[in-house]
């Protein structure tokens, strides 16, 4: 597949049920989702078009279940797993020290 096509299927109009065409037209532009359906439709958006520019095949869902794992993984050791420590000093652990 050459650029010429990646450009095709990067254009395509996806449909999600619950954000109007008017959000996803502006989300295809890279506004930043407002939630966590926008933010659904953006992560889908981005797999979709990585599966029809690799072809369907176990590797390219391989690589796309791969990559959102690791995503997820990195925000929690990075982000989220800090935050609790932060919130535990702050308020207290629920599990005792022994």
């Amino acid at each position: 597949m050459n650029l010429e096509d990646v450009s095709l299927v990067i254009k395509k109009e996806y449909k999600m049920p619950y954000i109007t065409k008017n959000r996803r037209i502006m989300l295809n532009d890279w506004e930043t989702a407002q939630n966590a359906g926008e933010l659904n439709y953006l992560l889908t958006l981005t797999c979709q078009e990585y599966l029809e520019v690799h072809g369907e095949k176990y590797a390219t869902y391989n690589d796309i279940l791969g990559a959102l794992e690791g995503c997820k993984l990195e925000i929690y050791r990075r982000k989220i797993a800090p935050y609790e420590d932060k919130k535990i000093k702050e308020n207290g652990d629920v599990y005792s020290e022994k």
